[in-house]
């Protein structure tokens, strides 16, 4: 598959981290009202998610720290790893291309759909979409891979050269707009795909067909044993008031047109499908450390699904070690662990991990995610010995530099997670836990561990199948685990 172009962050003049620090998140700010006083709107609440469990077969487990995990039908907590994929016409998943990746140990797929593949003209379905849509799902219930549906949108839609909403819902008001062909995230803030936004949140007929769209993709695809859930839509953002610096502009359409426009699509898809999860995203400034404005939803199966990019690495730069995944870590918890969500980071990578500083940069975030989320998918499903974000070299293997994500880690874990650790230099690998009833899945790769890893284990036994790459773990419920992987 071909190099794909770095999504390279705006340029754009933030506040200082200390100003930034004076932002308080929307979890916040209603755990911080007074007694009686109205945080909310809609179906936007007050009262935290859904706790230790959700309605339907699917349900969590909290660890102490706060993090939320969905579990299977054995009741283990997930740990879900995987891609994106998709975004383009050219490369479509096949049947195959979820074998590959079930074959990798890999349990879970962003999968990227589309409004204007799925609706071209306005009432008129695309069957031949929603066909292809269901024969990924297909393939992923037969490999048991997760699938969460991500409705994507860069730049709006194609009437702007890039992709989302189709033709028939995109309105300008006759505003320009300059493609800037060095950096298509600038196109963000041209004044027409701005208006665009604005539209969608509030014109009366684009809203109701934007959730006629999602009652028809949840009514379609609800019934899969590999649906995880849906990404209600991708990378959200909207128009500048006069004066607003991005922070400021951030708050305020995150807090009220973004949030608006999730209660409308939550209860499109809880009119036909109430098992999913839904999962919800702030805008892309998170990636600088500050935290969401989201409100609170009231509805038992919702996650968070940010994304984790680093501007200057984006925009073609060498990470060097400052504090952007300190700062990152720090600002995107408080929402999902205020609200009791699961955090699955939607998306994350680098645009060449061959270079020092960035291979480090996924080495770092990798160690950052074992800590704050239950799970992730890295950018993107394709091959490549050129660089570009491309997660895998030409034969299939992890890209240099992206050998941390294609380690091993605790796909199932029976109890109550601990701590998580792969050290990316020496391959030794940590695991700790609160034993249940059942037994915990790790996946340790050959590609990791050439020959068989030494095991030490406490407070349970092992037992591991080289051939199938996998190693299961049985404990006494109550019983405090700890495993330990070292390279021979």
């Amino acid at each position: 598959m071909p190099t794909l172009l770095h999504r390279a962050a705006a340029g754009l003049a933030l506040a200082t981290a200390a100003a930034l620090a004076l932002v308080p998140t929307a979890a916040a700010a209603a755990a911080t009202a007074p007694a009686g006083s109205d945080t909310s709107t809609s179906r936007s609440a007050g009262k935290p998610g859904h706790g230790a469990s959700g309605h339907g077969k699917k349900s969590t487990v909290t660890t102490p720290d706060g993090r939320v995990f969905i579990t299977d039908e054995q009741g283990r907590a997930l740990q879900l790893r995987g891609y994106n994929a998709a975004k383009y016409v050219h490369d479509r998943l096949t049947p195959g291309d979820i074998e590959s990746m079930a074959d990798q140990g890999f349990n879970f797929l962003r999968l990227v759909v589309q409004w204007q593949y799925f609706e071209p003209e306005q009432g008129d379905y695309d069957e031949a979409y929603f066909d292809y849509v269901e024969s990924v799902l297909d393939a992923a219930d037969r490999e048991g891979v997760h699938v969460m549906l991500d409705m994507h949108q860069d730049v709006y839609g194609p009437v702007f050269g890039a992709s989302g909403a189709p033709e028939w819902a995109t309105r300008t008001d006759g505003l320009p707009f300059v493609d800037d062909p060095a950096n298509w995230f600038n196109n963000y803030f041209q004044p027409a795909v701005q208006r665009s936004f604005t539209h969608l949140y509030d014109d009366a007929d684009l809203r109701a067909a934007q959730q006629q769209l999602w009652v028809e993709v949840a009514d379609r695809f609800g019934g899969h044993d590999s649906l995880l859930g849906y990404d209600l839509f991708n990378e959200p953002f909207g128009e500048f008031e006069e004066g607003e610096d991005w922070v400021t502009a951030s708050a305020r359409i995150e807090s009220t047109k973004i949030s608006d426009m999730y209660d409308r699509l939550i209860d499109a898809v809880r009119s036909v499908d109430d098992e999913s999860w839904i999962f919800l995203e702030p805008t892309v400034l998170v990636g600088y450390g500050v935290p969401t404005q989201l409100r609170t939803f009231d509805d038992p199966k919702l996650g968070y699904a940010p994304h984790f990019y680093n501007t200057g690495v984006e925009e073609g730069g060498d990470w060097t070690g400052d504090d952007f995944v300190v700062n990152y870590e720090a600002a995107i918890s408080a929402y999902p662990s205020a609200n009791g969500m699961p955090l699955i980071v939607g998306e994350w990578g680098v645009p060449n991990s061959r270079t020092p500083g960035n291979a480090a940069l996924v080495a770092a975030q990798v160690a950052a995610m074992e800590r704050f989320a239950s799970g992730w998918s890295i950018w993107y499903y394709c091959r490549s010995d050129g660089g570009g974000y491309c997660a895998m070299d030409a034969a299939g293997g992890a890209a240099p530099g992206n050998e941390p994500a294609f380690g091993p880690y605790a796909r199932a874990i029976s109890g109550v997670p601990g701590a998580e650790h792969l050290d990316a230099a020496s391959g030794d690998y940590t695991v700790s836990y609160t034993a249940g009833a059942g037994q915990t899945e790790i996946w340790v790769p050959k590609t990791a561990y050439e020959r068989a890893p030494e095991v030490s284990i406490t407070g349970g036994k092992a037992h591991y199948n080289a051939k199938k790459q996998t190693l299961r773990i049985t404990a006494k419920p109550g019983s405090a685990v700890t495993l330990t992987l070292e390279k021979k």
